[in-house]
This record gives structure tokens, sequence and C-alpha cells, in this order.
């Protein structure tokens, strides 16, 4: 069994996040991030879930998600290599204004693509960013990559993608993430009866109102090990019943403990 490997590099002048996972063999539960993330996937074959679509995705195969589109994978053959870019919001309205014109946020509506030149300019932009590369070198193949990808696969978010009731919940576990919230406190908050809640969190979001609050701790978690908070602290600050749960969790959705999480970013900072 190969050794499962994650390395990982910000830039700040392009405002994203480059890394690659090799070698990965377990499987990924529904989640989301409150991010982009665009992904590339080298070897290894997997069935991804993406809201209610099942596809195939195997080497070559670009993925697109947005934030807040629920994922997961299964393995369905050989160990997964993949490289993947996390972008912010904000960096993704302005690279839409740069290449279309307008400032929107975009929305992938095919969560895999299979486009050999997409791929490849991919690939050039996340080694760029991993090698550190000049100012001209990261800005050009920004252009190249998102050139190519957003006039050919994005159109404009809708803003009404959800019923008002899911919309409501959402708010109140985003505000709340880290109290211990029962479902009841959230079907009150979102006016449905608990069933109903659960039936229609889980056909809008494609997840149950349950795995979103542990995204948003994960994701919470993740920004806390950024900064350089340790994993008792982060647990806490997160909203983990204990030390424990939150290890177990963390891994399980990101593929990293949290110590090596914090430690691939606390290698960054002292690098500069």
């Amino acid at each position: 069994m190969r050794q499962t490997m994650r390395t990982a590099r910000h830039d700040p002048v392009l405002g994203l996040d480059a890394y690659c996972l090799r070698g990965l063999e377990r499987p990924f539960p529904s989640h989301f991030h409150g991010h982009y993330v665009i992904g590339v996937v080298e070897r290894g074959t997997r069935t991804l879930t993406c809201g209610r679509r099942r596809e195939a995705i195997g080497p070559g195969d670009v993925l697109l998600l947005n934030p807040g589109d629920s994922h997961g994978c299964v393995r369905e053959d050989g160990a997964l290599d993949y490289r993947g870019l996390n972008i912010p919001r904000d960096t993704m309205m302005s690279l839409a204004e740069e290449i279309t014109g307008r400032r929107i946020l975009p929305d992938f509506t095919r969560p895999v693509v299979r486009d050999r030149e997409l791929a490849r300019r991919l690939r050039d932009l996340h080694r760029a960013v991993l090698e550190d590369g000049s100012p001209l070198r990261l800005e050009e193949a920004l252009v190249l990559a998102f050139g190519r990808l957003l006039p050919d696969y994005a159109g404009q978010a809708e803003t009404a993608a959800c019923r008002a009731e899911v919309a409501r919940a959402c708010v109140f576990m985003r505000d709340r993430f880290a109290q211990p919230l029962t479902l009841a406190d959230i079907s009150r908050q979102a006016g449905l009866s608990k069933s109903a809640l659960v039936r229609a969190f889980a056909r809008e979001k494609g997840i149950t109102p349950y795995r979103y609050l542990l995204a948003l701790r994960v994701d919470r978690a993740r920004h806390l090990l950024e900064r350089g908070l340790s994993p008792a602290e982060t647990a806490l600050a997160a909203g983990f019943s204990d030390q424990s749960h939150f290890t177990n969790y963390f891994t399980a959705y990101t593929g990293l403990t949290p110590g090596a999480y914090r430690a691939l970013f606390r290698e960054e900072r002292e690098r500069g």
C-alpha cells in the first residue's frame, strides 16, 4: 500500500491555495467547502457523488465544485493522486471580472469535465504555485487556465438556489456552529417539522443537517489550524465535544490529522 502524502502552498499574490494528494486509499464522506475547488485527477478511479449526481472519475478528469456543493467519493480502483486548487469567492469574482468583464460569482453546472487542454493548463498553474514561480509565470498561468475555464464552463450563480426554510436553517447553523445544537433547535428556526427538515435539506443540499453542521465545524477548524492554534484549542473553538471526536471527523473529511494539517502551514510560515 502506498503511503498517503499531502503537500500544500498558499499563494498570497494570486489569493489561492494549491495542494497535492498522493496515494490516497480511503473514501471521503459527503462534505462541502466555503470556497471553490478546482482539481485534476492524476491517478486512480473513484465514484464521485455531487448533490444528486453520481459520476465516475479517473485520470485527466477535471473537478469543478462551487462553494456549498456537497460531494464525496468512494474508491473504485487504485490509490488516488490528485491536484487541487482552493479559490475563495472574492478571488474567483475578481478573476471572473478580469476574464469575462463581468463581476459575478461563477456557477459550475457540471462537477466533472473531460477537457485535456484545460487539465494541462490547470497543471501548469498548480506547478507554478507549488514551485513558488515568478510573478509573471504565476499570472500568465492563471490567465491561461481561467481564460479557458470560465468562458467554457461557468454561468452566473443563482441567488435562489434552495427553499427558504432550508436557507434559514443554514444561516442558523452558520451563526451557531460552535454551540451544541439539536434537530429540534434547527427545525424550529426553519419553520419545519424535524422529519420535513431532514427531507428538504437532503433534497436541496445533498446532505443531512448533521453532516452540514460537521462540515461547517471542520471548515472552521481548518482555518484555525492554519493560523497556528493547537488541535486541542481548535476542537473547543470549532464546537467539537472532545479532541478525539474532532480528530476522527477532521481526518475523515480532509485526509490528514489536525496535527499534520497544522504542520503543513507552520512549515509554510517558517519559509516566509
